[in-house]
Parts: C-alpha cells; sequence; structure tokens
C-alpha cells in the first residue's frame, strides 16, 4: 500500500510522553509503540504465553489532516479492566471494544480497544494514562483479583415496586429476582426487530434491597457509546463486555454488558442516570 507524501507524526513527543520506544512504518506513515504483558505470567490451554504471542498492549499513531489519530488495544486482568477504562475516559480517549481473545487462560485476561483524535502529545498522554493505572493495581496487588469483593445474600428479596418506579417500566419479579428491560428498533435484511429479538437495555436486579448486585445490558447506537461508559464508570459500576451482537443491523447497534453492587435503589438510580444521559445524545 503507498501512502502519499503528507503530514509526518511526532515520534519524538509520543516516545517522551510515554516513555516507550516506537516503530514507524512509512509505507502506512504509521507509528506504534507498544508494552508487553511480562509482568505476569499467563498459560493458555495449560501453555505458557510469551507476549509475542498475542499479550502486548499497544497504541498506534498516524496523521488525520492537521492532527492525530490514534487506535490500540490494552491487554488486561480482570481487576485492571475498569481502573483502565476510567483512566482513558478522563484523558479523553474513546473506548470502544471489551472481550477475550483466548479460551482457558489463566489468569483471565480481557482486551480493551481504544482510540481517539487530536493533539499527539494529548493522545499519548492518554494512553500513559492508562498503563499508569494499570501498574498502580499491579503494585497495590501483584497477583490479579478473582472476585468484585462483598458477598450477594441468598435467598434474593428485592422490591420490585421501588425498582419500577425508579426506572419507570413493569419488572419480571422471580424467586426474590427483578428484571426490567427497555426495547429499541432496529431492522435486518429489512425486517423489523425489537425488544424480543434482543434489541434492548435490560438490568437485573438480585440479593437483597440494603446489598443488591445489578447486571445487564446497554443497547447502544455507535454515538451513544461513549457517554453511557463514562455515565456508567461515574457511578461505580463495572463494564464487563463491550461488542455487537447482530451483524447487518439498521441503524447499527453495540451492546455492553456491566455488573454493579450496593442498595437496590442507588444501583437502579445510577442505571436510570445513565439512561437519561444516553436520550440526550443526539
Amino acid at each position: 500500500m503507498a501512502v502519499a507524501a503528507g503530514p509526518t507524526v511526532d515520534t519524538a513527543t509520543i516516545e517522551s510522553v510515554t516513555g516507550l520506544k516506537g516503530n514507524y512504518n512509512k509505507t502506512e506513515n504509521v507509528f506504534k509503540v507498544s508494552k508487553p504483558r511480562d509482568d505476569v505470567k499467563i498459560s493458555v490451554d495449560r501453555w505458557t504465553m510469551p507476549p509475542f504471542m498475542g499479550l502486548t498492549s499497544w497504541a498506534a499513531f498516524t496523521p488525520m489532516g492537521g492532527s492525530t489519530m490514534m487506535m490500540g488495544d490494552t491487554v488486561l486482568f480482570e481487576d485492571e479492566v475498569n481502573p483502565a477504562m476510567s483512566a482513558a475516559l478522563e484523558a479523553g480517549l474513546e473506548v470502544t471494544a471489551l472481550h477475550n481473545h483466548f479460551f482457558f487462560d489463566q489468569p483471565k485476561v480481557y482486551f480493551m480497544h481504544i482510540g481517539g483524535m487530536g493533539d499527539a502529545r494529548q493522545l499519548a498522554t492518554g494512553v500513559k494514562a492508562v498503563y499508569d493505572r494499570v501498574a498502580q493495581v499491579r503494585a497495590s496487588q501483584p497477583k490479579p483479583a478473582k472476585a468484585f469483593g462483598g458477598s450477594i445474600p441468598t435467598p434474593s428479596s428485592i422490591t420490585a415496586a421501588r425498582i419500577e418506579e425508579i426506572l419507570g417500566a413493569k419488572a419480571q419479579v422471580k424467586d426474590g429476582m427483578v428484571k426490567v428491560s427497555f426495547g429499541r428498533e432496529a431492522k435486518m435484511h429489512g425486517t423489523p426487530v425489537g425488544n424480543e429479538m434482543g434489541v434492548n437495555t435490560w438490568a437485573a436486579f438480585a440479593g437483597t434491597d440494603e446489598r443488591a448486585v445489578v447486571d445487564g445490558d446497554f443497547a447502544m447506537r455507535e454515538e451513544e457509546l461513549q457517554t453511557v461508559l463514562k455515565v456508567l464508570r461515574r457511578e461505580g459500576i463495572n463494564i464487563v463486555a463491550i461488542h455487537n451482537h447482530m451483524t447487518h443491523e439498521e441503524p447499527r447497534y453495540v451492546f455492553l454488558h456491566y455488573w454493579g453492587k450496593g442498595k437496590a435503589a442507588e444501583l437502579a438510580q445510577s442505571l436510570k442516570r445513565t439512561l437519561d444521559a444516553q436520550k440526550a445524545v443526539k
């Protein structure tokens, strides 16, 4: 692929800010820095995997008119995901996907894709902030955590009426658990699809009113994703996946899955604030 002569990437600034040596691809006019995850041994399918095989965080920069575009992938353990995501969002970066790349990996490894457009120094500063936050987590606890912390009471006894009042929707109730769903509209191959076909946002509550867990899914247009992520993280809700559920749908939807713990009413209020912010996106 040939690239016409044009703007170049400020490689010196990127290296200086991130503290990482990079590689420049002249053909594509891309400068990439990388950071292998060699601080914790990772096994996949009972094999100790070297970073070269896909356990290296990276960020790539390319000119974009008078500014710079950045895209990257960040290798994270479960207890690093949400701190790293908050660091990215607080630095003005976008988070565009969160998923696994392997089966039977120990400890579990997730991959968070990031991006951004603007000043090269600002973008590099955001990347550095993400990597620094990961280092802070590992410095405080060398071994990745195996749980978020706090137990979930059983049997469940969530008060449905309060959840319905806060979220403004009728709930399903089963064995003391409560679930609310909000359908959205799309078309696939010309056929309408909605709530019952899986194009929905939902929240399910278990535990007790004082010690509850909520998990669920947000269905979002692409332009809504960053707003929803920012509000959920500000509310202390953990993001556990960001991905697509369909192909060829119109309009395109992105889905995120979440997990939060706390008082049931407060969790519902956090979700209501997120839903309101999502609706305000133009």
